[in-house]
């Protein structure tokens, strides 16, 4: 026997001892069945599959953006985000000093070209009467006629200009065209402004929508809808009957949705601006489905599964089920088979589990 062959055993017999420690360490990366793991978990309701169910928010129809008609520097503003104002109410001031003074000149020059005017009109008397005499000739009752209507047009310009200005000093304040909201601002005291720049964005309060985005392949069905229903997402019991009023032409780019606008204009005054909502759409389609949240579908092998508990809540199993392609988004997905209502679904973490894994129910998910 050669050296070599007298020294491997102990070659063996080390390396052997060195691997030994790791293989505990290697076994405990795989997930054990007897493992107790605690679970969120869904209980599955079965609703009609007519019934689209969609999350939303309540945003006024008409809003406008508010703005100075001329430069200068704001002295006061009367209003925070959330202020119901009406119509005529001053929102923000700016200094008026300037606009004063031009109103005052624009004065002045009106008193002015009266008291030419006046003088016009004395001037053209004397003249008729001295022409009436043959004192004057045809020609000096003609000049004297042209100066009272350049005088009287004077007067019209310098009424006119004043007339302005005092138009002018009106943009000194910034007043609300109709009953609503503040929803946004952008100026405060001392800042200096220009003519167009937005300081406010009022809404109307009496017209109002509730926006949602739904999938490009379910607006068929929703324009055919008959029936729309506005819920509060904070209390279900407050709710309004919807108008489908618009729906967006291009879908988005990224989410490939389409938004839509429900006319809500009698819903009760809770439907506040920024209210989230569920928007419900009664199509015809009767058929009775489940729908999940999208966390709680594995995805192997090309096929959908979900990990279903067992009665006694203690193990789960490995169920396939049937997704209905034409209702998929990111956050939920319409189990058409595989599931029965009452059935307790893992909600998440579904990717950390094996078939017969030992559970514990934890926190409940609330659709």
């Amino acid at each position: 026997m050669t050296l070599f062959h007298r020294r491997m055993p102990r070659f063996l017999l080390a390396a052997t001892m060195l691997l030994s420690p790791m293989v505990p360490a290697l076994a405990q990366e795989v997930p054990s069945a007897a493992e107790v793991r605690p679970v969120m978990w869904i209980e599955a309701k079965a609703e009609h599959a007519g019934l689209l169910n969609f999350a939303g928010t309540v945003q006024p129809r008409i809003k406008t953006d508010l703005a100075f008609r001329t430069l200068g520097r704001v002295t006061a503003r009367n209003v925070q985000v959330g202020d119901v104002v009406k119509q005529g109410d001053v929102l923000m001031e700016i200094d008026p000093l300037a606009l004063q003074l031009a109103v005052r000149s624009a004065q002045a020059d009106l008193n002015s070209a009266q008291a030419q005017l006046e003088n016009a009109r004395i001037t053209e008397k004397r003249k008729e009467t001295l022409a009436a005499s043959n004192s004057i000739s045809q020609a000096d009752l003609e000049l004297a006629q042209q100066g009272l209507i350049s005088a009287q047009a004077s007067v019209d310009k310098a009424q006119s200009s004043l007339d302005k200005a005092k138009e002018q000093l009106g943009y000194a304040q910034l007043k609300a065209d109709f009953d609503g909201a503040i929803t946004a601002t952008s100026g405060d005291v001392g800042q200096t402004v220009s003519s167009g720049q937005t300081m406010l964005t009022l809404a109307r309060l009496d017209q109002r929508d509730a926006v949602v985005d739904v999938p490009e392949s379910l607006l068929p069905a929703i324009r055919a809808t008959p029936e729309i229903d506005v819920e509060l997402q904070l209390d279900p019991h407050v709710t309004a009957h919807g108008i489908l009023r618009e729906v967006a032409p291009e879908a988005d780019a990224t989410t490939r949705t389409h938004r839509l606008k429900i006319a809500i204009d009698n819903a009760p005054a809770a439907f506040r601006l920024g209210s989230v909502v569920t928007v419900r759409f009664s199509t015809e389609d009767g058929l009775e489905v489940i729908t999940l949240p999208a966390s709680s579908v594995l995805h192997r092998d090309g096929k959908d599964y979900v990990w279903r508990v067992d009665n006694d809540g203690k193990k789960v199993h490995l169920t396939a089920v049937k997704i209905d392609p034409k209702f998929v988004n990111s956050s939920y997905m319409r189990i058409l088979s595989g599931v029965a209502r009452g059935d307790k679904i893992v909600a998440a973490g579904v990717n950390e589990l094996q078939d017969g894994q030992n559970i514990r129910l934890g926190q409940e998910r609330r659709t």
